[in-house]
């Protein structure tokens, strides 16, 4: 019913926000908050693994570092390998980021220091990736996502089907993985030549052969 103004008139009716742009508003908020409690747990666990194992980290611990509600933790997350996967995912984009062109780069010991380099100043966090319990799956990740990045890059080889990045980032995993469990590794300067010598240039021979 329209109001009365001053001198009998009739005030104007405000007209009503739809009720799409609430909820449009509504959903905007929640994936804001959904968001940053993600990359809060995220970070929560990056900075955890870098003072302890990941099997003695728990999730109030993650909870408690994240600032988050315990509850709301499981509203995202099953458990604490679920939250490790999602951190792997984002990790194992920047990994292959930078091992990928390696395979196809004229300076690869430059390169494959580079990388060795990268993993070792993160190696509490990889060590946990790759030696942990979560090992397989997040094997299993690497190579999935390097399949994509290689055909999206439309690199050629002579091996049958994707042979060649299964084998070069599979063995590149392996290798890695020995080297963070070792008491007394080898410098990052002895793994760059290692991977250069066992990986890398077996690779860059074969392109060759296409």
């Amino acid at each position: 019913m329209n109001g009365t103004a001053k001198g009998g008139g009739l005030a104007p009716v405000e007209a009503a926000e739809p009720a799409t742009e609430k909820a449009g508003a509504t959903v905007a908020v929640r994936e804001r908050r959904n968001t940053r409690t993600r990359s809060a747990l995220c970070s929560a666990l990056l900075a955890l693994l870098e003072e302890e194992p990941f099997e003695q980290i728990t999730i109030r611990d993650i909870t408690d570092r994240a600032k988050v509600g315990y509850a709301t933790f499981f509203r995202r997350y099953r458990d604490k390998d679920a939250l490790l996967n999602d951190v792997a995912e984002r990790e194992i984009r920047q990994l292959l980021a930078m091992t990928l062109p390696i395979l196809y780069t004229v300076d690869s010991r430059a390169s494959t220091q580079a990388l060795c380099a990268y993993l070792w100043e993160h190696r509490k966090l990889w060590s946990a990736l790759l030696t942990g319990g979560a090992s397989a799956t997040l094997k299993d990740e690497f190579i999935r996502q390097a399949e994509t990045a290689a055909a999206e890059q439309g690199q050629d080889s002579w091996l049958p089907g994707n042979l060649g990045v299964v084998f070069s980032v599979a063995a590149t995993i392996e290798i890695l993985a020995w080297w963070l469990k070792q008491s007394d590794p080898p410098s990052v300067e002895s793994m760059a030549d290692i991977l250069d010598q066992l990986v890398v240039t077996p690779s860059l021979a074969g392109n060759d052969r296409r």
